[in-house]
């Protein structure tokens, strides 16, 4: 069991280590664009990738101003898509599952926005339909995807791919998880380092 949890651990590690930095780089530097523009971020997934949207949200609208919450400081705004289940089922039933995501951001999208989509196979075509709308109206694509990055690798402006060999969700998932806490702390830290 033990051999088990340390090869676990091992193929984590190996992953997080041959993160393309370069790209995370770019995906931090557009991330302070918008800041900057008053645009906002829209981040989507399905399933696992759901969650993990849902989670950053939460966290990173809530964490990366946590120690200046009575300052009276313009705020990143995180909104996943959907933003509600309601509107998640309204979209896949009356017009159709792959137009839950571009559905909603075309509602909202204006300039000085950006979108992550995150997609372990890189080819959900309601992933593929959301950044191709936001490519048609030039907004940045961070795509989070695994595998060999699919087509998802072709239209993102931000390419950050876990690469792994078969369908490796859970090893995928998983470094997905530590590139959004990393963004999180990574602003949280920019901003309390203005301020000290």
């Amino acid at each position: 069991m033990e051999e088990y949890i340390r090869s676990f651990l091992k193929e984590t590690s190996t992953l997080l280590e041959a993160l393309p930095s370069k790209e995370i780089a770019k995906a931090l530097n557009i991330l302070q664009a918008v800041y900057e523009r008053d645009g906002r971020i829209y981040i989507c997934g399905n399933g696992g990738s759901l969650a993990l949207a849902s989670h950053w949200v939460g966290d990173f609208n809530k964490t990366v101003f946590s120690r200046r919450l009575d300052e009276d400081t313009r705020r990143f705004q995180a909104i996943r898509l959907p933003t509600t289940e309601v509107e998640l089922s309204a979209w896949a039933n009356d017009v159709g599952f792959d137009m839950v995501f571009a559905g909603p951001l075309q509602n909202y999208l204006r300039d000085h926005d950006c979108l992550i989509v995150i997609s372990s196979s890189g080819n959900s075509p309601n992933i593929i339909k959301a950044a191709e709308l936001a490519k048609k109206h030039s907004i940045p694509v961070i795509g989070l995807s695994g595998f060999d990055g699919g087509k998802l690798n072709e239209i993102a402006d931000v390419k950050i791919i876990v690469k792994t060999e078969g369908e490796r969700y859970d090893l995928v998932e998983s470094v997905h998880g530590a590139i959004l806490h990393l963004i999180t702390k990574y602003f949280q830290d920019y901003f309390d380092n203005l301020s000290s």
